[in-house]
């Protein structure tokens, strides 16, 4: 036997003993999740969806929701018309009830049914430095009192911080160019978000918009890795993900740009109360926080957390919606020159934006009324989430028809199933993108519904429903037709020779476009 069979036998046998190492490991723990598993708290008398047979481990089906949760979702909600039925994701049980129970759970306030504390216990707070959130309203506060009732004017700050990124972010070809359209748009949004979140500087910060567009990804990433494991693990666990650390990183970053601002506020806040005469600072939704939130809540490192937070909310989800729909449109260019003629009628009736000081935002974008009805399309077809709203039950509930959902249950509403239902939705398999405008059209009493701003349980639940809907949805909205107008005004697209539109991924309940996915981009040529 030479030495190199000698030492090639010594490497077999090695990585033998490591393979059965780990398949021991990995078996025990196995047996220990199966035999310890702490159910978790569930309507009463809900049937678990999803079991391929009597004999399938829990762990089986948590692994199959991970990637398969459509079609879990859908045949649930097929079989179960009428009854709540259980779905099993690896962190909790999701009792989804049937859409006859929203009206009724809308009423329900949230200091017994809290849609805010479901999201956040998605979010892993405590390996993701979210605690904060669970104790506090001050980000949900400023948008409600602050942003919506001021909206015309942040909606104008953000505009102009438009014009600035698109010289530096949107590419002009002559010639067809294949870009990356949601990162195109995510760095727009971004930018303008960070204009009306903590003004100038921060807002041309290249460091704090980069972090602002990858919290999300990375606060998403660790959340969701830390699902996949029991709470016992979680220590261990977060000390290797490469997106916690970089989520430190970013914490950093948020208090070196938070801090300037904190301390120039304090300084003009001190000079004002001596009754000097300090130049006005600019009216950020940062500045509202800190002369209306609490000692703790206007702390550095909860004050520089807050901000990414907030671009959590804002960034991603209003950048998808704004792909989305540009995908959609060069799959089905017949409907580029239909959204370009309303936009030159809106601009010859009411002028352009930024082109006048006087015209209102707030009665600009609505009037884009054939361009609202394509979004709300495109939420059906390609919805945020697939279980909306979420709520979670802080005290035992028992509605109604006697359904007891006890303390700690969490539920939701098959609402991406709903929608495509065909007797909620009829042709649910056709992308139809006037259906909502059409339904405005039909008579007075239909026009002021059926818009993207307004939740309806037949149309529209992306933004969630009742009185804990998103606050923020009106300036995401506006922010979403404003990019999309102009990129349609000065450019034409299409998709890249021989592809089709991108397919829509899944994590559990939540969805995402291909990050990969590409379109081609130039000048728009008018004939």
């Amino acid at each position: 036997m030479s030495i190199y069979q000698s030492r090639f036998g010594e490497l077999v046998w090695s990585l033998w003993c490591l393979e059965t190492a780990f398949i021991s490991v990995g078996l025990i723990l196995f047996i220990l999740l199966f035999v310890l598993e702490k159910r978790s708290p569930r309507v009463a008398h809900a049937h678990v969806h999803g079991y391929r047979s009597i004999f399938e481990p829990p762990f089986f089906l948590q692994t199959r929701f991970v990637l398969g949760a459509c079609e879990i979702i859908r045949d649930g909600y097929e079989k179960f018309k009428n009854v709540p039925f259980i779905v099993r994701r690896f962190d909790a049980d999701y009792s989804v009830l049937p859409m006859r129970y929203l009206e009724e759970i809308r009423l329900i306030p949230m200091t017994k049914l809290s849609g805010k504390e479901s999201q956040i216990r998605n979010m892993m707070p405590k390996w993701t430095g979210l605690e904060f959130m669970v104790r506090s309203h001050l980000h949900v506060d400023v948008l409600k009192r602050k942003l919506t009732p001021e909206l015309g004017r942040y909606l104008e700050a953000a505009r102009s911080e438009l014009e600035y990124g698109w010289e530096v972010d949107v590419p002009r070809p002559d010639d067809w160019l294949e870009v990356d359209i949601q990162q195109i748009t995510r760095m727009l949004i971004a930018r303008m978000s960070a204009k009306v979140f903590l003004g100038h500087p921060a807002c041309r910060d290249l460091d704090w918009l980069q972090t602002s567009v990858q919290y999300s990804i990375d606060t998403f990433t660790t959340a969701f890795i830390l699902r996949m494991f029991p709470p016992f693990l979680h220590f261990i666990v977060a000390q290797f993900l490469p997106s916690k650390w970089r989520m430190r990183a970013q914490l950093r970053t948020a208090e070196r740009t938070v801090r300037p601002l904190m301390e120039k506020h304090a300084e003009a806040t001190r000079r004002r109360s001596l009754g000097e005469e300090v130049e006005e600072q600019e009216d950020t939704l940062m500045k509202w926080m800190l002369e209306n939130g609490t000692e703790q809540e206007t702390r550095l490192s909860e004050m520089a957390a807050r901000q990414c937070v907030l671009t959590l909310a804002s960034i991603h989800t209003t950048a998808t919606i704004v792909a989305n729909v540009i995908f959609e449109l060069c799959a089905r260019l017949e409907w580029v020159p239909v959204l370009r003629d309303e936009f030159d009628r809106v601009t010859r009736e009411v002028g352009q934006p930024g082109s006048d000081p006087n015209i209102d935002m707030r009665r600009w974008h609505p009037r884009l009324e054939k361009l609202d009805s394509f979004i709300v399309e495109t939420f059906r077809y390609y919805p945020p989430i697939l279980l909306g709203p979420q709520r979670l039950a802080l005290e035992d509930i028992t509605l109604k028809d006697g359904t007891k959902i006890p303390t700690g249950a969490k539920i939701a509403f098959a609402m991406y199933h709903h929608q495509n239902d065909a007797a909620v939705t009829p042709g649910p398999g056709l992308f139809d993108p006037m259906r909502s405008y059409r339904k405005r059209q039909s008579s007075a009493e239909e026009y002021a519904r059926y818009q993207a701003t307004l939740p309806d349980v037949n149309n529209n639940l992306s933004f969630g429903y009742g009185n804990q809907a998103c606050p923020g949805r009106f300036f995401a909205i506006a922010e979403i037709k404003l990019v999309i107008s102009r990129l349609l005004n000065e450019f034409d697209f299409r998709l890249p020779e021989g592809q089709c539109r991108p397919k829509i991924m899944y994590a559990d309940e939540n969805t995402f476009i291909d990050p990969n996915a590409r379109i081609m981009m130039r000048k728009r040529r008018i004939a």
